[in-house]
């Protein structure tokens, strides 16, 4: 069993080949392009991309102006040390997050200016949004709620898991998915001990009053880490609407980033935009939507958005605020690659060390929900990663065709 006392050194991008230097050398790129075309930016915005074009593939990192708003903070978490240091030569994780930092920047995001709060990746959003496939995806919901309570509490946590990856009615017509070896789909499936964690399925909660708060049971709350916005946060969503309607929650606190953030990212605003479209749809998803309106009206919903969710910094590092959150939560759902990543540490574990051990740092019950899409990967059997590597050699660890559901206690 490999020894998480002495942990490997964190990932860098500086090896060509690899899928952290494909990322800084070819993805950053790519998206710069991909902003600039999504809007008539003027000439200042365009020069400021051009910038960062050359600064993150050929320059160093250089620092936030002196009148940004996170300034203090950015040097609390790093800037200090790496400034001046090529983007390949610093944490992998901190390079990715900084570039997006500078990306807002350079677009004018936090002003002042016309480009104020203007979210520079919400064409892409909104159209993953308003795609064919997710309305037939909605449209999915009408026969999940004619089945069994713990087939549709099995179904939405595997749309959950899979996001726009997967479907709810793929997951729904294939009866045993759950049944395959892991090199179909599944790596590490811990979906039973998630649903021990949780109140057994009962009738709603019911809103506390302030009358009646001092008397009233403590009231079980589940945090949920989103990832993407778009057509994953909507089964995140319905997750949170699920766990509420059977009183497997009586509160669920859904943490989103403080702004836009690699790329799709879940923000407030996009919050908004997913629960307008499940309103506006038809049968059981407007019903859906209509009960996640209602339950951020009376607080069995609330939504988040900590600086921290948007820093480069692993949750081992988490500020006290937080900590206390999370500590007071019955389970935290942690959702996608990236929050993983930050979860267990951006590091090239062995794949059979222990998800436990690595998460041991997590002030309370965690759950992680990822489709793997980049190398970290831990808590998986011998046998497991075994038959992985003699089927696909690495690829299962990036291409996102394989999934795990992971639970501490």
């Amino acid at each position: 069993m490999p020894d998480t006392s002495a942990p490997p050194p964190v990932l860098l991008g500086d090896e060509p080949g690899s899928f952290p230097h494909g990322v800084l050398a070819e993805r950053h790129p790519a998206i710069i392009r991909q902003v600039r075309d999504a809007f008539p930016y003027d000439p200042d915005v365009h020069r400021a991309l051009d910038a960062l074009l050359v600064s993150c593939t050929k320059g160093v990192i250089e620092p936030l102006p002196a009148d940004a708003h996170d300034r203090d903070r950015w040097r609390v978490w790093g800037l200090d040390a790496y400034e001046g240091r090529s983007w390949f030569e610093v944490p992998w994780l901190w390079s990715e997050s900084y570039f997006y930092r500078r990306l807002l920047e350079a677009v004018g995001y936090f002003g002042p200016g016309v480009w104020q709060g203007v979210d520079p990746f919400r064409p892409f959003k909104l159209a993953e949004l308003d795609a064919p496939e997710t309305d037939e995806e909605l449209a999915v919901l009408d026969t999940l709620e004619a089945r069994p309570a713990d087939e549709r509490a099995r179904a939405l946590l595997h749309g959950s898991l899979w996001g726009n990856r997967a479907d709810l009615g793929f997951r729904l017509s294939d009866a045993d998915a759950e049944e395959r070896d892991a090199v179909a789909g599944l790596v590490a499936d811990d979906g039973e001990t998630l649903w021990s964690l949780l109140p057994t399925p009962g009738s709603p909660a019911e809103a506390v009053t302030e009358t009646d708060a001092a008397s009233a049971p403590a009231v079980s709350t589940v945090c949920l880490i989103a990832d993407n916005a778009g057509r994953e946060l909507i089964p995140d969503l319905l997750l949170a609407a699920h766990l509420l309607a059977q009183g497997r929650a009586g509160r669920v606190v859904l943490q989103v980033k403080p702004y836009p953030y690699y790329v799709s990212d879940a923000t407030t605003a996009d919050v908004v935009d997913a629960l307008r479209k499940l309103t506006g749809a038809r049968g059981a998803a407007a019903e859906y939507g209509r009960r996640l309106w209602a339950a951020m009206a009376d607080g069995t919903l609330t939504v988040r958005a900590h600086p921290f969710s948007a820093s480069p910094l692993p949750y081992a590092e988490m500020p006290q605020d937080l900590r206390a959150e999370f500590a007071a939560a019955d389970l935290t759902i942690v959702k996608g690659d990236l929050n993983y990543r930050r979860l267990v540490g951006d590091r090239p574990w062995p794949p059979t060390t222990p998800f436990a051990e690595v998460t041991a740092h997590f002030p309370g019950p965690v759950a992680a929900l990822r489709t793997l899409k980049s190398d970290v990967i831990t808590g998986l059997s011998a046998d497991t990663e075994a038959a992985l590597v003699a089927a696909e050699g690495q690829r299962w660890r990036t291409g996102g065709t394989h999934a795990l559901i992971q639970v501490r206690r």
